[in-house]
């Protein structure tokens, strides 16, 4: 009995800083991260300062914490492809999952995009270079050529690219998401395989 009552109260608390962390989202997307503050979201949120306060403390926590989770995905997709085989399916599959992993994500990394002076000044800007150079690393076999090395960032590179630059067109969002993700197996298949474009 008391663990469901843990449970539930657990999942409320979650349930909220979930709230939170939207809303700030919501607002940073709106009128910027250097604009918003605290009392705010606390404001758009319906809930006292102090209740804020009980979650996050500071902006950049909320920053940070959302940053954390939207991106916990990568962590464990670099984690797996360290187990795989540097194959052409692996290299095809760790691709397919970053695409998902990007427009589940969409809204902070429409946010890092749209702030980058601020992104550079907290500590998630260097946490996400870290991030990317964990994945290259699954990616790229260290003894291809150089350009075929390159091949293989530009996949993930259009994977990013593809997410804003393809926003403004016409056209349904999945379709957009599916031809990006097939130009950039294409570019993998062209580094696994060291051809060059006919």
């Amino acid at each position: 009995m008391d663990v469901t009552m843990d449970g539930t109260k657990q999942q409320r608390r979650g349930n909220t800083r979930q709230r939170i962390q939207d809303v700030a989202l919501e607002l940073f997307a709106e009128q910027g991260y250097e604009k918003t503050s605290l009392r705010e979201i606390a404001e758009r949120l319906e809930v006292t300062k102090a209740a804020l306060y009980y979650h996050f403390k500071t902006k950049e926590e909320i920053i940070v914490s959302i940053f954390q989770d939207l991106t916990k995905p990568i962590e464990e997709l670099i984690e797996w492809g360290e187990q795989q085989p540097h194959t052409l399916e692996t290299k095809h599959e760790i691709v397919r999952r970053y695409s998902q992993i990007l427009a589940d994500a969409s809204p902070l990394f429409r946010f890092m995009q749209e702030n980058q002076a601020t992104v550079r000044e907290l500590r998630i800007g260097e946490s996400f270079k870290d991030r990317m150079r964990g994945l290259r690393d699954i990616f790229i076999d260290p003894d291809a050529r150089l350009t075929d090395q390159v091949r293989c960032v530009s996949a993930i590179f259009t994977l990013h690219a593809g997410m804003f630059l393809l926003q403004d067109l016409e056209g349904d969002p999945e379709e957009k998401r599916a031809a990006v993700l097939e130009v950039a197996v294409d570019l993998v298949t062209q580094a696994h395989r060291g051809t060059l474009p006919s």
